[in-house]
């Protein structure tokens, strides 16, 4: 594939984020892991994908999201939200809310149901996105700013809704070859030109327990790649301690365990996104595009359930939405019109099965909720994980 070329300062850029990543190499003793590698690529101060100063979301970006589609997206997640926020306490937690579109849209859907969370917050790393989300829901929802609190860490303690979206394929992975007799892990080192390349070393500690975990409960061929995610786990089994009442509802690409590691899936998930192109190699346009990798959502509530955490629910996107009204909104708009075909459009993206809508699962994790949720109402696959 050919990509675009990018402009001389975004490669300015993208050389400056390589050279403080090849210092990050030399000074791990000349090899680091993937997780890492990724972590830098995306999240160096000032120069990562997610840090810099760079249009990602939407038709100028990198990229589009459920919420840059069509507003519909938030105003039938609304009613999810309504009645997570009955179940427990009127506040909400959006964890890497993007461009603030997702936030805007969902309070101003909230305000139309009379459903207004007293506070929304919005747990966000990256200075430049903070500001563009700022100026985004200025535009927007004005007169909703004084709800709108931005964390810089999670919080001791949350009772609400806490909203991922789009949030844990971002999530810095670590990639494992499982080898006759012996598990790597494949790192980045430098070649004699300075440039990045693969190496791998013999898998250690947690993540040799978790891949050896994985080989064991999935028949991987000889040779198998893929990515094993340990920090993503990790986060959503911290809500365990911080959640007093409420649910995570996370919405995201991926699969369960069986899916993920399927021996037909040997070269793993790991997807690079630039200027609406898609391909598989993290090791170029450092700081210029988009590393991700696909969600096991297994691994979530494995690691979230002995964290005091309990399963909710978990589905495709399709019948979340479908669940949840997005065909009663979709038909509010008048038909055949202008919005309505736009709409229309959007919202088969969401739904059909070739795009959005099997790919994209939706798992809620939670803490003394007693109903059932409506989003899961039908078509609920909790049994696959």
């Amino acid at each position: 594939m050919t990509l675009p070329q990018p402009a001389p300062e975004a490669l300015a850029h993208s050389q400056q984020l390589q050279r403080e990543i090849a210092r990050r190499i030399a000074a791990a003793g000349g090899w680091l892991s993937f997780a890492d590698f990724m972590a830098a690529a995306l999240y160096a101060p000032g120069l990562g994908y997610y840090t810099a100063w760079m249009q990602k979301f939407g038709a100028s970006g990198d990229f589009v999201t459920a919420p840059e589609l069509t507003p519909l997206f938030a105003r039938t997640l609304a009613r999810q939200a309504a009645q997570i926020m009955s179940e427990s306490a009127p506040h909400i937690l959006e964890a890497g809310a993007g461009s603030g579109r997702l936030a805007a849209d969902l309070l101003c859907a909230l305000e139309a149901q009379d459903a207004l969370p007293e506070t929304y917050s919005i747990l966000e790393i990256s200075t430049d996105l903070r500001q563009r989300q700022r100026e985004l829901l200025a535009r927007q929802a004005p007169h909703l700013l004084n709800r709108i609190i931005w964390l810089d860490d999670l919080p001791a303690r949350f009772s609400g809704l806490v909203l991922g979206n789009e949030l844990l394929d971002a999530i810095p992975v670590h990639c494992v070859a499982w080898q006759p007799g012996e598990i790597f892990e494949r790192g980045i080192t430098l070649d004699a030109a300075g440039q990045f390349q693969w190496q791998s070393r013999p898998a250690t500690g947690r993540l040799l327990q978790a891949a050896e975990a994985i080989a064991g409960a999935c028949p991987l061929p000889p040779g198998f790649e893929s990515e094993v995610a340990l920090a993503a786990p990790a986060w959503a089994a911290a809500w365990g301690e911080r959640l007093t009442q409420g649910c995570l509802l996370l919405m995201d690409y991926g699969f369960p365990r069986h899916e993920f590691y399927h021996p037909d899936r040997n070269s793993g998930t790991l997807m690079c996104h630039y200027r609406h192109h898609a391909h598989p190699d993290p090791l170029i346009l450092a700081g210029l595009q988009d590393i991700t990798a696909h969600v096991d959502f297994t691994a979530l509530i494995e690691t979230a359930y002995p964290a005091g955490l309990e399963l909710l629910g978990y589905t495709h996107q399709a019948q979340f939405l479908l669940n949840c009204g997005l065909l009663d909104d979709l038909a509010t708009l008048e038909p055949a019109s202008l919005p309505y075909i736009k709409a229309t459009v959007a919202v088969q993206k969401l739904i059909a099965p070739q795009e959005m809508g099997e790919l994209f699962k939706v798992m809620a994790m939670g803490k003394n909720i007693d109903a059932p949720l409506i989003g899961f109402a039908r078509g609920d696959k909790s049994h696959t994980l």
